[in-house]
């Protein structure tokens, strides 16, 4: 009997070392986790020579800069002090199978005044550069933004040795009236004056410094956070090599100057390699009469001297120029990315489209008030968000296929509209601007092929033009005026994804949609559940999220 009892004992013992050591290895193997706590509030900010009311994240303007590493979980509790309701979104990040994180209207309740909600992240199989803004209320034209870094694993090669330096530079095109008063513009059926100015990294003209030691390489990782306008970037007596586009390693080309369109991220090397002085880093508005620019100091820490004359000039309204120099970025096939595997392992150019989407923006008066449109459908929210109302299946919130494939020429009305599109589907959509200004389009969720741009009027022969080898993957693209981008999808992300103008004033008066990304399978290995803390409002208001 006592031995007996001695074997059960040792049994038991054994059972509760083997989970003992299986739960270490879990947590040993789990990604770690950055645990990150904002708190939103209004401050006064001074960026061209005015008092303004900005929004500020933990009192900084711009906000903290997240730095990650590939597969990391964010877990960012944001406590929102202001007196209206907000949002943060994440321009870039794909929330793999979690587009309840996403931070749109479309996917999450805001924050009410006083109160807080906690993003639970991860940087799933991603690298590059990033950026964070609020996307509620015209609040992206007060402040809120900043910059996201996500690193290779350690072991995952990187095609470029580590630089001396990382820099993040958020520039944006800049207005001296609030937030408040450009919204109530908009409200009133008006388009926006020109802006103001130009913001690098929150400071008008020279008002921010880049040191380096000389004969060392930096990177920098340029966004454009502003709300109008196209920019080109440059820094005097200095070339950039192109290393990275939205989490895609580039070929490395070297360039003078680059254009940046709304809601673009690139990374360039730059090694300072010129005599020791200080040196101008110029960012002015493309397509724009007059040109806006401003400048900051890239500042040897050896310098003889401070910057002098005028700054160099760059390309202004040159429309070719900048189709020539979209076409020559390209996919580095060789480099890793996020995985150890070749980014050209995937070979997108060999996979049959199931289906054609082509979207059409335009600029109708509906109501006697300025709106904008896609396939003639201008975006209104509705009462409860989209993703919320199909987790719940409210009816009257939204209706499949309230905007179609294709352009139908007619006038412009107002819907919540949203598309269906089935789960592993890969597609070509088709960005046709028939309107003189550049337009610049995101998808949240996903990384796309930039698979053809061109003038004029897209027809089934455009296809012929196609790359179908080396374009590169990113999640924001121009298209020229009277012209069009194509880009290729692999839909192999469950949600509900917002495709939007980057154009803050269209955005904000219709020119987006929602796509509903849909499995048959009810299965987590698809998509994540509804998060226990998901804030419920509208016509959900109420009703319980989960129990686990």
């Amino acid at each position: 009997m006592e031995m007996r009892e001695n074997k059960g004992l040792c049994f038991t013992l054994f059972f509760f070392f083997f989970l003992f050591l299986f739960g270490v290895s879990c947590v040993n193997g789990e990604d770690p986790y950055r645990f990150l706590t904002w708190n939103v509030t209004y401050g006064d900010i001074y960026p061209l020579g005015i008092k303004q009311q900005g929004i500020l994240i933990n009192g900084q303007f711009p906000g903290p800069k997240i730095d990650s590493v590939t597969n990391d979980n964010l877990i960012i509790s944001v406590f929102n002090s202001l007196d209206e309701p907000f949002l943060l979104s994440w321009n870039g990040l794909q929330h793999r199978r979690n587009s309840w994180q996403d931070g749109v209207y479309g996917t999450n309740c805001p924050i009410p005044p006083g109160q807080n909600f906690t993003y639970v992240l991860q940087v799933k199989d991603q690298i590059g550069s990033f950026f964070y803004y609020p996307p509620l209320a015209f609040h992206k034209a007060a402040g809120g933004f900043g910059g996201i870094t996500i690193l290779s694993r350690p072991g995952i090669p990187v095609p470029f040795p580590p630089p001396a330096g990382d820099y993040t530079i958020l520039a944006g095109d800049w207005f001296k009236k609030n937030h408040t008063d450009l919204k109530a513009i908009l409200d009133g059926g008006n388009t926006l004056p020109a802006p103001d100015g130009i913001l690098i990294n929150g400071r008008g003209w020279n008002g921010y410094t880049f040191t380096v030691n000389q004969g060392s390489t930096y990177r920098f990782r340029i966004s454009n956070v502003g709300i109008a306008t196209s920019f080109n970037f440059r820094i005097q007596g200095h070339k950039m090599q192109l290393v990275e586009v939205e989490g895609s390693h580039t070929l490395q080309n070297t360039y003078s100057s680059l254009d940046v369109h709304l809601g673009q991220s690139y990374s360039v090397l730059v090694t300072a390699d010129q005599p020791a002085q200080d040196y101008y880093i110029v960012v002015s508005s493309r397509f724009t009469d007059p040109v806006i620019t401003s400048t900051a100091i890239l500042h040897y820490s050896n310098s003889a001297g401070s910057v002098s004359g005028a700054p160099p000039g760059g390309p202004t309204t040159q429309i070719d120029w900048s189709l020539n120099q979209a076409r020559s970025i390209r996919w580095n096939l060789t480099a890793s990315g996020p995985r150890p595997n070749p980014q050209g392992s995937y070979h997108y150019g060999m996979i049959n489209t199931t289906r054609t989407i082509r979207l059409a923006n335009s600029a109708p008066v509906i109501n006697g008030k300025q709106r904008y449109a896609v396939n003639s459908v201008s975006f209104i929210p509705a009462d409860t968000p989209l993703k919320i109302a199909d987790y719940f299946n409210i009816p009257g919130v939204f209706n499949l296929g309230s905007i179609s494939d294709n352009p139908n020429g007619g006038g412009g009305y107002l819907q919540t509209s949203v598309m269906a599109a089935d789960f592993r589907a890969f597609i070509e959509i088709v960005f046709e601007n028939s309107e003189n200004t550049v337009q610049s389009w995101h998808v949240d969720g996903y990384a796309f092929f930039v698979v053809g741009m061109d003038g004029g009027q897209w027809s089934s022969n455009s296809r012929l033009s196609y790359n179908l080898r080396d374009t590169v993957a990113r999640s924001t693209v121009q298209v020229y005026p009277m012209s069009w981008t194509a880009i290729y999808v692999a839909l192999d992300n469950v949600g509900m994804w917002n495709i939007r103008s980057e154009d803050w004033a269209r955005q904000y008066l219709g020119q987006q949609f929602y796509l509903r990304v849909y499995s048959r399978v009810n299965s987590w290995r698809d998509e994540y559940p509804i998060p226990k803390n998901a804030l419920l409002c509208g016509r959900a208001a109420g009703r319980k999220t989960r129990p686990f």
